[in-house]
């Protein structure tokens, strides 16, 4: 199976290593060998025990010079309403560098990554970084087998708790962030404790108000790229649909090779579709112009076209193994967060699989799937109205950017990457936004801006 990532199902985290052409700020981290918490000679690993509620699972000895690494668990409430719902360990990382630097809040929106990579407030800053696994992803799971409590109120809620926590250790400037999913539950954090820190960046994160109108969705694949590109991409799902006989039986065999199963979703010729489908979205998710160039066309082999499709729409995402991982984001996209429709009418006379790429596919039937309508527009209308000190960086090329987020408060924009992707990065900017991207940070933190070599 061909390599891909999370970050190709609507994920993006900001980048982890210092881009050119962005400063830091003042202050460098301290050295790992001398990184008290506190003044004399209180270690902070000695702090973080004492932290209520806080397990010090590991400290790894992989972070990079000036930090120390550690692995954490929170005990949340289950139900931030109702204590006696119980609770549940909620993990957490940390990037500790000196106490009286600036504290990055890291919300992924999945489960953490343990690998130790600081985004990109967190480098510009020089700051300490918090990254916290959303509930019902990873190891924080409530004992819950229907996702009852798995909202945006629960886990902004969460956020919050983490925040009041570690001000204890960190009582300077806190700035939060996350790209995609991530982004989307920094900025559900800061509707609901909008002063829990001095800022947020926010990467690539849609913003799907009206989950009963999807024109906005259909008329940009329509119209992203160019027409060859978008014709290109047309003729090879058609390819791939039209030889389903021999391609689905490799998915298949593949899968029986691995030992995986396509119970969730219903077997080897649904997902087939359901890939097929969604190939356009993720293509222009991660896709560039050259990768146009590499799009099978006419006389391409089964090969050709099925190494395609995995690289393309990651075919492992919709076998059993890593598809039951991601119930809880398809729950999430079934009864809140809300979905964008992919263009079918090229391949009407192919489909079998009616309402295939629709989230109830992957979501268990015996878990209720209701949509609350109300929950979007809230968000929406708190952005437009009273949104402040939020930066939304997106790229044009992104499908996320087909309904954005538009910050109405003060001290608030959207910055754009001409041509970007999901990835899109504040180093993409051009020189004047990545310039106006770095003065917010720096005043939100409320610090003087100069030039310095992290670590040193």
């Amino acid at each position: 199976m061909s390599a891909w990532t999370r970050r190709r199902l609507i994920t993006s985290a900001a980048t982890a290593v210092p881009a050119a052409g962005l400063a830091t700020v003042a202050a460098p981290p301290a050295r790992a060998s001398a990184a008290p918490a506190r003044p004399g000679d209180v270690d902070v690993a000695d702090v973080l025990r004492a932290l209520p509620g806080l397990r010090l699972i590991e400290e790894r000895q992989d972070a990079e010079p000036g930090y120390r690494h550690f692995i954490l668990g929170l005990r949340q409430p289950v139900d931030h309403t109702n204590p006696a719902a119980g609770t549940f360990e909620q993990r957490l990382t940390l990037l500790h560098t000196a106490a009286e630097r600036p504290t990055v809040l890291f919300s992924t929106g999945y489960q953490a990554v343990l690998t130790p990579r600081r985004t990109e407030p967190a480098i510009l800053l020089g700051a300490n970084q918090l990254q916290v696994e959303h509930r019902y992803f990873g190891a924080s799971r409530p004992a819950d087998p229907f996702y009852t409590h798995l909202t945006v109120r629960q886990a902004a809620d969460d956020h919050h708790r983490v925040v009041r926590l570690f001000r204890r250790l960190y009582p300077g400037a806190w700035i939060s962030t996350g790209g995609s999913k991530g982004g989307m539950a920094s900025v559900y954090h800061r509707r609901f404790h909008p002063h829990d820190v001095a800022g947020t960046v926010v990467y690539s994160a849609p913003n799907n108000v009206d989950d009963r109108d999807d024109c906005a969705y259909l008329r940009f694949l329509e119209t992203v790229g160019t027409p060859a590109g978008r014709e290109a991409l047309k003729a090879a799902q058609r390819a791939i649909l039209l030889r389903r006989a021999g391609l689905a039986a490799r998915y298949e065999a593949w899968a029986a090779a691995t030992g995986d199963t396509f119970r969730l979703v219903g077997g080897a010729d649904r997902a087939l579709e359901i890939a097929v489908l969604r190939a356009p979205f993720m293509f222009w998710q991660r896709g560039t112009p050259a990768d146009v160039a590499a799009i099978p066309g006419p006389g391409a082999t089964d090969d050709e076209l099925y190494t395609w499709l995995d690289d393309t729409a990651g075919l492992a995402l919709y076998a059993d193994t890593t598809a039951r991982n991601y119930v809880p984001y398809w729950y999430q996209i079934g009864t809140q967060l809300g979905y964008g429709t992919v263009p079918t009418a090229h391949l009407a006379d192919l489909l079998r699989h009616p309402g295939a790429a629709e989230p109830r596919s992957f979501v268990p039937r015996d878990i209720p799937l209701r949509f609350d309508r109300a929950a979007m527009p809230d968000i929406d209308r708190w952005v437009r109205r009273r949104g402040s000190r939020l930066l939304f960086v997106y790229g044009t090329q992104d499908p996320a950017v087909a309904e954005h987020f538009h910050p109405g408060g003060p001290d608030a924009r959207v910055l754009w990457v001409p041509g970007g992707n999901h990835g899109a990065d504040l180093a993409d900017l051009s020189p004047a936004d990545r310039t106006a991207a770095q003065d917010a940070l720096v005043r939100w933190a409320g610090q003087e801006y100069v030039t310095h070599t992290p670590g040193t």
